[in-house]
């Protein structure tokens, strides 16, 4: 059986598995153990028990249950409602005032979550009750919200980077710190968009009453901002200067989120039950599914297909931009119907032999598949942050994905950014190498 047919054979068992409901973790593995029996005499029960031990027992994967509890103690604290305190007063200057709260807010919290659905529920039930009442345009509303909460997917600690650093095998720690200034830029490019927005329709902008607010109290307001700031700048910060790893930082996040809960007088038994309980089905499914995803990889590795398929690559002559450009169409179309971490674990077995063909820096390919599966989620029909903010508004789905459409098109002058520059994502990175 030729290696095109062999290929399309199981890509083809693979999606009728996931078609019929089948685990992504169970299709990941069946998919890997038949693209064995057809092209390889290896033993797949010892290549399937060492795969799922050695990958389960990584120590950069102990970082991920971690930061997702933090995230999950954040997220049942009174953390939203003390952001916009802070924010709006000052945000109310700008051209499309209230509406940068979302922008921000998301910012803030993606920086303590690393969920971009926990970012957009976490910042949608304070912001779009509250922007609607005030008469904000509900498509601006609903779209600042889709678009911003994306961040959670690249803003460190990100849960996602975590996960393509476990399966590329790349530093997690120069990962996070890769997505730093990208994340940054991306809240320059929808804040630009709203300001410019506001520029053209002010009519569309309501003015509030309050904006004569004493300095003094801006600076009170203010104030509630400050302990989830040290937070940010002691999970990160400790990475980027290189006192602390991943995990170490993941530790220290948990035990601050914990005092940040108590200090707002948010934490009780039950949230902290919750907490727990939550943290602990997300991590147990994102490593069940990167325990698939290695046996795949490892049985594509005895099959010889990544091989085959960078010689093709390298064969076909296509210059970087060209294959980046067919790999964003692939990831965009994976993402219509995949979450983010599917997608990811999905294809870096295949991809990565090709990117490094092409002679691809791995990193900033991390930073920039992170953005590109960022669109998958907002496009419908598996946008993981349209179903959020649907749930939040029992607004029509593809209205409020009618209204993200912007900010999937900035998304993807992002990705055009950070090719053309890719110092982008490389330049801190490399301070961190010197």
């Amino acid at each position: 059986m030729s290696d095109i047919v062999t290929i399309i054979l199981l890509f083809v068992t693979l999606l009728v598995l996931l078609g019929a409901g089948v685990w992504v973790a169970f299709s990941l593995m069946l998919t890997g153990a038949l693209g064995m029996l057809l092209l390889s005499n290896a033993p797949i029960g010892p290549i399937l028990a060492t795969t799922f031990w050695g990958h389960s027992t990584s120590w950069a994967l102990a970082a991920l249950p971690m930061f997702i509890l933090m995230g999950e103690i954040l997220l049942r604290s009174r953390l939203s409602q003390d952001m916009f305190t802070g924010l709006s007063p000052w945000l109310k200057r700008l051209p499309g005032r209230l509406l940068h709260v979302n922008i921000f807010g998301c910012a803030i919290f993606a920086a303590v979550s690393g969920s971009s659905a926990a970012t957009a529920a976490t910042i949608g039930k304070m912001s779009v009750p509250e922007l609607t009442e005030r008469g904000y345009p509900t498509n601006m509303v609903l779209g600042t919200l889709a678009g911003s909460a994306t961040l959670g997917l690249l803003i460190p600690p990100s849960i996602i980077l975590i996960v393509y650093g476990v399966a590329t095998e790349q530093s997690i720690a120069r990962l996070f710190v890769a997505g730093v200034l990208p994340g940054l830029m991306l809240v320059a490019l929808f804040a630009s968009y709203v300001i410019i927005y506001a520029l053209l329709n002010p009519s569309r902008i309501p003015q509030d009453d309050d904006d004569d607010m004493p300095f003094l109290d801006k600076l009170r307001a203010t104030g509630r901002l400050i302990p989830v700031l040290l937070l940010i700048a002691g999970v990160i910060g400790s990475i980027y200067i290189g006192i602390a790893s991943p995990t170490d930082a993941a530790a220290v996040g948990v035990v601050l989120s914990v005092l940040l809960s108590w200090a707002n007088k948010s934490l009780s038994w039950s949230m902290l039950r919750d907490s727990l309980m939550g943290a602990t089905v997300t991590s147990c499914m994102i490593a069940f599914i990167l325990v698939g995803a290695a046996f795949l990889s490892v049985s594509m590795g005895f099959t010889g297909i990544p091989r085959h398929l960078a010689a093709w690559i390298a064969d076909m002559g296509l210059s970087p931009y060209a294959l980046l450009a067919a790999l964003t169409v692939l990831f965009v179309v994976l993402g219509c119907f995949l979450d983010g971490i599917s997608v990811v674990v999905l294809t870096t077995s295949i991809i990565m032999p090709m990117i490094l063909e092409a002679g691809i820096d791995p990193l900033w390919f991390g930073i920039y598949l992170v953005i590109v599966v960022e669109m998958s989620q907002i496009t419908p029909p598996v946008g993981f942050n349209l179903f959020v903010i649907q749930g939040l508004t029992g607004i029509d789905i593809l209205r409020i994905a009618m209204a993200a459409l912007p900010f999937f098109l900035l998304l993807l002058l992002a990705v055009a950014l950070i090719t053309l520059f890719p110092g982008i994502a490389t330049y801190l990175p490399s301070l961190m190498d010197g």
